[in-house]
């Protein structure tokens, strides 16, 4: 059996996010369903991961849902996590660029070269292209970093000019770190947040109930 919670599982948050997986263990069990007792972590090979048969809950982001996985997963659903100008279950990418950079404002980047965590990505990648597109800006393909954190140095240290990061992970990023040499010069549209999901065939409803009774569970400092 197979269960992660990869997305925002940082280091200063391991103590809660167990926490948070043990009481949605607690619930799965009250409704029959068999569940790992510990998360999986360190897999680089997500969508290995996420395809497997033996994968009872893990959150994936939104392109490879629409792109690889639809058809292939069951939709648990989208968790809340309160994002700023988002709609329930919705969040946005927060567009970054150097502090000390002279342009002012999105539309001013014209031309510049966005670091992102990969092609994959919703958030660091096609939710920025759309953005631009949108708005007549060209932006052209930086590195390829590996994570938002990864995107994130790379426009702090100067290495980039922009990155887009998603926007729970840019609140735990300025809670967590110094970011003082970056700048917000914009954000992108809402847009569904990442999905929880389950193997092919399994009973989503009831792994859906489990995970809300999970969240009201906790208490308020660790919901927040």
């Amino acid at each position: 059996m197979i269960a992660s919670l990869p997305m925002y599982d940082r280091p200063e948050l391991r103590a809660e996010t167990d926490r948070y997986w043990a009481l949605i263990r607690q619930e799965l069990a009250a409704r029959g369903i068999d569940a790992p007792e510990a998360l999986s972590r360190g897999d680089e090979a997500l969508l290995p991961h996420w395809e497997s048969p033996d994968l009872i809950l893990s959150q994936t982001c939104g392109f490879p849902y629409r792109a690889r996985l639809h058809g292939q997963v069951t939709l648990v659903g989208t968790p809340d996590f309160g994002n700023e100008g988002c709609a329930p279950g919705y969040y946005r990418s927060v567009l970054i660029a150097r502090a000390d950079d002279v342009r002012d404002g999105f539309a001013a980047f014209d031309g510049a070269r966005i670091a992102y965590y990969d092609g994959l990505s919703l958030s660091g990648w096609a939710a920025p292209i759309n953005h631009a597109a949108a708005r007549g800006v060209r932006l052209l393909p930086g590195a390829e970093t590996g994570s938002h954190r990864a995107s994130f140095r790379a426009v702090a240290e100067g290495r980039a000019e922009l990155a887009a990061i998603d926007a729970l992970t840019w609140r735990l990023i300025r809670e967590f770190e110094d970011t003082s040499a970056v700048k917000v010069v914009g954000a992108t549209d809402p847009t569904p947040a990442l999905p929880y999901i389950t193997a092919k065939g399994r009973d989503a409803a009831a792994i859906f109930a489990a995970v809300a009774a999970a969240i009201a569970r906790q208490p308020q400092a660790a919901r927040d």
